[in-house]
């Protein structure tokens, strides 16, 4: 049996020695958020290691969020616990070829097949749609954010469309975000038709009946990574953490959450006197699920598993995150 106070205890040694910050998002497991320093969504993560004096980021969550890290912490050292732990909505949009394997390897990698055009690319829709301006979601490798106009997350999405000029924008890979977007501003939206696999495949409408019918006074509250069809019938629509702020300053006292299971125990300890019911129990991404306390201690003794932008892709990256940045 795996004693998790000795490990936490060598890991707060070796935080120590390394001169080191342990980030996790809202969707690790509970475990490795109880060890984190600081746990949060993905931007908000890579800002807050940003703005510290460690020399040393371990990153508990996916590859593009280490990434993310990287591109506002280049002379910082960041350590992703498990290297295969990535994202197969950030996999679906890729800047240039290959364009012929990309099926397969989600088969292969994700066990989820999608219908769309795997073999278009981010420049075969900017040649297509010369001059207007691509909207990255951060949930986006930096080779894409790199080839972007600016970022946004799902909390400003709204707002990073209106701070363009154009009327018409490229809002990638999310085509649940683009479709949140596209009914509160009135700039026209060409979507990229990704999607996130716990939001749209493990999710259905019989699902949300499901939670209602059994809830009647909870509050249903979800992700824009979910179907709009879903978002038709929530209560409350925002991220990660609006959620932790919705349902902290609700008057409600009961929730249904439309997103991945990790969150509940970050709302549990926020909001311990309110009850909290996850909108499908197959809300759950397998690759948040790979890091365990385990893997954080494993990649700090060995120093393993670095990730580093390469600067030809990491200074164009972060002027796509800077320009989001300066809107607020």
């Amino acid at each position: 049996m795996i004693d998790q106070t000795a490990i936490g205890e060598r890991i707060l040694k070796l935080k120590k020695d390394l001169n080191a910050i342990i980030l996790a998002h809202n969707y690790q497991r509970p475990e490795v958020q109880d060890i984190a320093d600081i746990t949060g969504d993905s931007l908000e993560l890579s800002r807050a290691a940003a703005r510290t004096e460690f020399k040393v980021i371990v990153f508990c969550g996916v590859h593009f969020m280490a990434e993310s890290a990287s591109i506002l912490s280049p002379d910082k050292t960041v350590l992703l616990p498990e290297i295969t732990a990535g994202c197969p909505m950030a996999d679906m949009i890729t800047v240039d070829g290959p364009r012929t394997t990309k099926r397969d390897l989600f088969r292969d990698l994700y066990g989820i097949t999608f219908q769309f055009a795997d073999e278009f690319t981010l420049r075969d829709i900017k040649r297509q749609y010369p001059g207007v301006p691509v909207v990255a979601y951060v949930n986006t490798s930096a080779a894409v954010k790199a080839e972007s106009d600016i970022c946004c997350t799902s909390s400003n999405v709204v707002k990073v469309i209106e701070s363009l000029k154009e009327d018409t924008v490229i809002c990638v890979p999310d085509r649940n975000l683009s479709a949140y977007a596209a009914k509160r501003t009135k700039k026209k939206i060409i979507s990229w038709d990704g999607f996130c696999n716990v939001h749209q495949v493990q999710l259905t409408m019989d699902d949300v009946t499901h939670a209602k019918s059994e809830h009647p006074k909870a509050l249903l509250v979800v992700h824009p990574e979910c179907p709009p069809e879903v978002q038709e019938l929530a209560d409350h629509i925002t991220s990660t953490s609006g959620m932790l702020r919705f349902c902290k300053g609700s008057p409600s006292q009961e929730f249904i959450i439309g997103t991945e299971e990790g969150l509940l125990h970050r709302l549990k300890k926020e909001s311990p006197d309110k009850r909290f019911t996850l909108l499908s129990r197959k809300m759950v991404c397998p690759n948040m699920k790979r890091t365990k306390i385990e893997s954080v201690l494993t990649a700090m003794e060995k120093m393993q598993y670095v990730i580093k932008v390469p600067d030809e892709i990491r200074v164009k990256a972060k002027q796509a995150l800077d320009r989001m940045l300066e809107i607020g």
